[in-house]
């Protein structure tokens, strides 16, 4: 009877330390102090996190009118935009790492597809990410498509 205890005490230690979850670090800004730095418009790319799994995007600052674009979660997708993007930031001088993506989660939108984003952010290595509420002048742009 003692051997079965400790086979049984043995077994859920294993699996105990075997199933440990896994977290992503996520860097929150210091909201004290506002930024010195600006972003240039070039190298914005907004993403709109939709329903049915669906990424509406565009480049640039959204008060410009720029074009907005739909997109799904697959490599063929956002992942293609993300490298495109790097990639034409690539050839520009002094531009190499410049990409600020920005996440903007809609109220259509779930966790999965944030959880998502965040992947494709880390595979695409992309520095800088932001994460946001959908504003104003998105919200124009989102009812004008």
């Amino acid at each position: 009877m003692v051997d079965l205890g400790f086979l049984l005490i043995t077994f859920f230690v294993f699996t105990t330390q075997l199933s440990t979850p896994t977290v992503m670090k996520v860097n929150m800004p210091y909201d004290k102090v506002l930024p010195a730095d600006e972003v240039c418009a070039s190298c914005q790319l907004t993403l709109i996190l939709d329903k049915d799994n669906s990424i509406q995007y565009f480049e640039g600052m959204p008060e410009n009118n720029p074009v907005l674009h739909r997109t799904g979660f697959n490599q063929e997708g956002i992942r293609a935009v993300i490298r495109r993007k790097q990639q034409q930031l690539r050839e520009l001088p002094g531009r190499k790492d410049a990409l600020v993506l920005i996440i903007k989660p809609s109220a259509g939108s779930n966790f999965q597809n944030f959880v998502d984003m965040v992947d494709e952010v880390a595979i695409n290595n992309v520095k800088h990410y932001y994460i946001d509420a959908i504003n104003h002048s998105d919200s124009l742009l989102l009812a004008k498509k």
